[in-house]
């Protein structure tokens, strides 16, 4: 089958695109930059969506970037990466007179509100409360197509945790102080940490952009994109370390990190969410990685 994925180049984008293309598949890529097996953005405006199987959105300004400083002109990019091409994927489907048989936006779970005690599947209603969930209600409903094409199209979005991987993500920025000693939870360490290894991620992806066995429903799945254990922030520093034999004693207090990344930004490192993927695994979607213990050893290259 063909797919096409916007923003491809990225983390999440490299890793679908390699498990696409083991599978015999063939993948154009959505970017910025013109190149081999690529179209850019404007092509895609003018010229209308390339004969595909199915479509994916993976664009968006990292929410961390450690280059970024927390003001508005980069909440505007934060808005307008995620918004604007959704929208342009979103209309080029409507718009062909072929379009894909499946849909898939990758959102995130800031839309469910930080609690130590909620816990949120797929079926949880939500409504938003800040700037973040704000945006993933923006976000999903710019992928909404129109109802003549949601007749054949099936429409999902996955909202993934905190994506695990060796090239990228979270992994990238903490391995380092971890192996000079300096690691330590966030906050308290008590908050709530939905994670999933990249590898996870892009298998769900690659399930929901399976052809329909039967009319699609004319609204959005929802898929919850976690690893099923449930862990803490204090859980998953102390496995770090643990692997990496390595100490964590160094606690980085709240002020701390809203002082660096701006209090909105800060929260998600300082709050959580339960998220359950309740659906993901009621539709058999068998994981790789389901614990810490094995998602960290693969990524750090760690056997037994």
């Amino acid at each position: 089958m063909r797919f096409l994925i916007g923003g491809g180049s990225g983390f999440v984008g490299r890793e679908l695109t390699n498990l696409l293309k083991g599978k015999g598949h063939e993948v154009t890529i959505i970017s910025r930059q013109p190149g081999p097996g690529k179209i850019t953005w404007g092509e895609l405006e003018s010229k209308g969506l390339p004969p595909c199987d199915g479509a994916v959105n993976l664009a968006g300004e990292n929410l961390m970037n450690p280059l970024r400083w927390w003001n508005e002109a980069y909440k505007k990019d934060l808005f307008s990466s995620r918004i604007d091409t959704t929208k342009s994927l979103a209309q080029a489907i409507a718009a062909s007179p072929d379009p894909p048989h499946s849909w898939v936006l990758v959102s995130g779970v800031a839309c469910y509100k930080p609690s130590m005690t909620a816990e949120y599947t797929e079926e949880s209603e939500w409504t938003p409360f800040d700037l973040l969930s704000g945006l993933v209600k923006e976000w999903e409903a710019s992928a909404l197509l129109p109802e003549n094409v949601a007749k054949t199209t099936k429409q999902v979005v996955i909202r993934p945790g905190v994506v695990l991987g060796r090239d990228g993500g979270a992994m990238k920025q903490m391995k380092l102080p971890f192996w000079l000693g300096l690691g330590g939870t966030l906050g308290s360490g008590r908050q709530p940490f939905p994670w999933i290894h990249v590898s996870d991620l892009a298998g769900i992806i690659a399930h929901a952009l399976e052809p329909p066995v039967e009319t699609p429903p004319p609204t959005q799945q929802v898929f919850n994109g976690v690893a099923p254990a449930l862990n803490t922030n204090y859980e998953f520093t102390k496995t770090l370390g643990q692997i990496m034999w390595r100490p964590t004693i160094f606690p980085v207090p709240g002020f701390v990190i809203n002082t660096l990344m701006g209090s909105e930004r800060g929260l998600v490192l300082t709050q959580g969410q339960k998220v359950i993927p309740k659906r993901t695994l009621e539709e058999g979607f068998e994981y790789k990685y389901p614990d810490l213990s094995s998602a960290l050893k693969d990524i750090l290259g760690i056997r037994g």
